[in-house]
């Protein structure tokens, strides 16, 4: 048993699961709050209801996404101690911002958001959530800015053999992380886009299904209503159109920022590590044609067994160069620089154990990089795609009653997350075999970089990360499906699952006209439960 494989494994799965709430809480919270801002401009009552519902959404995603974050820290500790020891004085700062500043006004203005419906005035509990967005988005940056400075080291120098931090403005404001961070934000509008696209769909359908809703004969919605079933009447209608429209508007906006900030990250990862390119592109041989479809033998590490079968000349150059005729470096003009400027084989050292002295190869795996950027290209189109063809379809006021179109519709909720998890996954396993990835000039910032075979703790075995992976993935598991259990019993009821006054109208809800229930008084956390 590898401790350093089996290392790897842990911190890849349950880092990727972290990040399916990361990106959802980014994108939902920013909707929810222009949301909630409509409600207090206009106080019309269909804002107030998608603010709950889709702020109860957000509210689960976020609880689950600090439970499995908090494993995050520990697993540099537990499996990645040389790593620590490494990068601890870079890190330290941005890691430390991110929980004493950002994490700090994000929980802190969740809470009085979560307690303030009923006790804070309006303009005050908005801005509540508004601060806590923001403190969400801050995290974010911090965060991305210690993952980019081990794509990117700058602002140290190395003392000892360990980087020093001399510039903490050149870390924060690293080109790597300014295009990484703008790019994760676009990415994760597109994630809460796609949420508020597909259920709201399903809810529009559920209406056409009962025959509440109907149309005329030029295709316009009638809208209905059904007084036996809470929450079903004129106002659900106007809550899921508009829900619907603005997470279509909100994913065409992500797209296109996701487009420009990939085609600056793009041209930056050719600069500054063009093996993980040249890798994503299969491009053996130095050329100017983007592979749309190459072909090889599962496994092999030999380009001679990769086949382009579609290519458009020019394409590559263009997004290293922004040219179409500079021939862009491939694999096997890439090796024998890396091997030149860092060594052919592992130094002989300890640190390395077993490994120590074996050829280094410094081709990332070449299935994962490939298809990992065009998983993250396609789905985030295919994503935006049918946001587009919701706004149109949606146009006349409601959605068809074909079932199968509602499950595509759902179904398309997964196409953003996918392609957000195929992009961290290509960027990370296409920096390999380094952990933190050296500079292009040969001796970089003093030479800063470490190869990830001697990241891993020195002293743990194969067996110890095998019982903390197996433990580890049992508890996300079971929050795995906590979490699907409460949304989709959340989603499936609708405005009053978020608003059970609704249910019962003659208890006087929202006697106060700031959206306070009837039992608020007696328990402030019923907005959470």
């Amino acid at each position: 048993m590898d401790p350093l494989e089996i290392a790897r494994w842990q911190f890849g799965i349950t880092t990727v699961y972290h990040f399916i709430m990361v990106p959802l809480t980014l994108g939902l919270g920013p909707l929810v709050a222009i949301m909630q801002t409509l409600w207090v401009r206009t106080g019309n009552e269909r804002y107030l209801r998608m603010t709950k519902f889709w702020g109860k959404v957000y509210l689960i995603n976020f609880i689950m996404g600090v439970a499995t974050g908090l494993v995050q820290e520990f697993q540099f500790g537990m499996a990645w101690s040389e790593y620590s020891r490494f990068v601890g004085d870079v890190f330290g700062a941005p890691l430390a911002m991110e929980g004493l500043l950002a994490f700090f006004f994000e929980s802190t203005f969740i809470g009085l958001w979560i307690f303030g419906w009923d006790r804070l005035p309006k303009k005050i509990h908005l801005a509540s959530l508004w601060i806590a967005v923001l403190g969400s988005v801050a995290s974010a940056y911090f965060i991305i800015v210690a993952n980019s400075w081990m794509q990117h080291p700058v602002g140290v120098e190395l003392i000892d053999g360990r980087p020093v931090m001399t510039d903490i403005w050149a870390v924060l404001t690293n080109n790597t992380a300014l295009a990484a961070f703008t790019h994760a934000i676009f990415g994760a509008v597109g994630v809460g886009s796609a949420l508020l696209v597909g259920i709201s769909w399903y809810h529009l359908w559920q209406r056409r299904r009962d025959g509440i809703d109907t149309v005329d004969a030029n295709g316009r919605v009638v809208v209905g209503e059904n007084p036996t079933v809470p929450g079903r009447d004129r106002e659900d209608h106007s809550v899921w159109l508009k829900s619907l429209r603005l997470g279509a508007v909100a994913a065409m906006i992500g797209f296109a920022g996701v487009s420009i900030t990939g085609d600056v990250q793009g041209k930056l990862m050719f600069e500054q590590q063009p093996m993980k390119m040249a890798a994503a592109e299969a491009a053996c041989h130095d050329g100017t044609s983007f592979s749309v479809l190459s072909v090889g033998d599962l496994g092999s590490q030999n380009c001679d067994d990769v086949k382009g079968l579609i290519e458009i000349p020019g394409l590559l150059s263009f997004l290293a160069e922004g040219d179409f005729n500079t021939p862009v470096r491939g694999v096997y003009t890439l090796i024998p620089e890396y091997e030149q400027n860092y060594g052919t084989n592992l130094p002989d050292d300890e640190i390395y154990g077993e490994r120590s002295g074996q050829q280094i190869d410094y081709l990332p795996l070449m299935e994962v990089t490939y298809w990992g950027f065009r998983i993250m290209i396609g789905f985030g189109a295919a994503a935006t795609g049918f946001a587009a063809l919701a706004l149109w379809i949606a146009r006349k006021g409601t959605v068809p009653a074909s079932k199968p179109l509602m499950w595509l519709a759902v179904a398309s909720i997964g196409a953003p997350f996918a392609a957000n998890i195929a992009g961290w996954v290509f960027t990370e396993m296409g920096r390999q075999p380094f952990v933190v990835a050296p500079n292009p000039d040969p001796t970089g910032i003093d030479g800063v970089y470490m190869y990830t075979a001697a990241a891993v703790s020195p002293g743990v075995t194969g067996q110890e990360v095998i019982f903390s992976l197996v433990s580890l993935g049992l508890i996300y598991l079971a929050l795995f499906v906590v979490e699907v259990f409460l949304l989709v019993k959340y989603v499936r009821g609708g405005v009053t699952s978020a608003i059970p006054e609704l249910a019962h109208p003659d208890d006087g809800d929202d006697a106060h006209g700031d959206g306070r229930g009837p039992h608020s008084d007696g328990d402030v956390l019923a907005f959470a439960y």
